[in-house]
């Protein structure tokens, strides 16, 4: 295996690691992607979780806590890498999303990755891999996209709807199963938590960017009153609705 620090002038490690049923809570400095190889591995990304195998990666982005077990033997992939050096219009495309489709076009590159750690000038390869990495994770995104663009749509349009599952898979024409399994595959989720996320990205925009009452907050994102949305704002940044907004316009908490 080859490591070195992300930083400006070198900014790749590579990693072939194992792991276990213990939990390794962790979060860095720097981004992660986190790539099966052989085997399954539970993650937990920022309060997000799937199963990754073969056909679904996970980008873990600087600062951001994560978790991963596994019961079964496992081979994966870690590719630590700067924030800046993916640039920022891909690490904001890739936080998003968490959890990655893998492609078969993907899975090779993968591949050749990890058979290639033993090679000399490793990490000077990796400069030139990475790039066509990222690009390939986000072209999966951009293809099955198409399939939700327009429950997706729908849902930032009118995030206060009666989304339930029995509406999202009718906007979709596909069956309550069928949804799930498309979730499950393009976005690494569920269709609730991803409705839940949906809504919270809404609460953390308007309360950075506008001066609606908290409780206007609420109802125009889907909760069922305030209590509702300041559970799910904690739990997601520890801090209360006004504490955000504050923290967020830079502003002093009252006297």
């Amino acid at each position: 295996m080859f490591s070195e620090q992300p930083h400006t002038n070198r900014p790749l490690g590579l990693w072939v690691r194992s792991y276990g049923v213990e939990s390794t809570v962790q979060s860095h400095s720097f981004a992660q992607f986190v790539l099966p190889l052989q085997g399954t591995l539970e993650m937990a990304v920022d309060g997000r979780e799937a199963l990754l195998d073969r056909t679904l990666a996970a980008y873990v982005d600087e600062g951001v806590v994560h978790d991963q077990v596994s019961k079964h033997s496992n081979r994966i992939l870690i590719v630590d890498i700067s924030a800046q050096h993916l640039g920022e219009q891909a690490v904001e495309a890739l936080a998003k999303r968490r959890f990655l489709p893998v492609s078969p076009a993907a899975a090779h590159l993968i591949d050749y990755m990890a058979a290639s750690l033993s090679f000399d000038h490793t990490l000077e390869r990796a400069g030139l891999w990475t790039p066509l990495l990222v690009n390939a994770l986000l072209s999966d995104l951009d293809q099955p996209s198409s399939r939700l663009a327009g429950l997706i749509q729908a849902v930032e349009a009118n995030p206060s709807g009666d989304w339930s599952v029995t509406e999202m898979a009718s906007r979709v024409g596909v069956s309550q199963s069928r949804l799930h399994t498309i979730f499950r595959t393009e976005l690494g989720t569920t269709p609730i938590a991803w409705l839940a996320e949906r809504r919270l990205d809404c609460v953390r925009k308007w309360l950075s960017t506008t001066d609606l009452p908290i409780a206007e907050i609420a109802h125009r994102a889907g909760f069922s009153d305030q209590s509702a949305l300041t559970r799910s704002v904690r739990k997601a940044t520890g801090l209360t609705p006004a504490d955000y907004r504050r923290q967020r316009k830079g502003l002093r908490p009252p006297l």
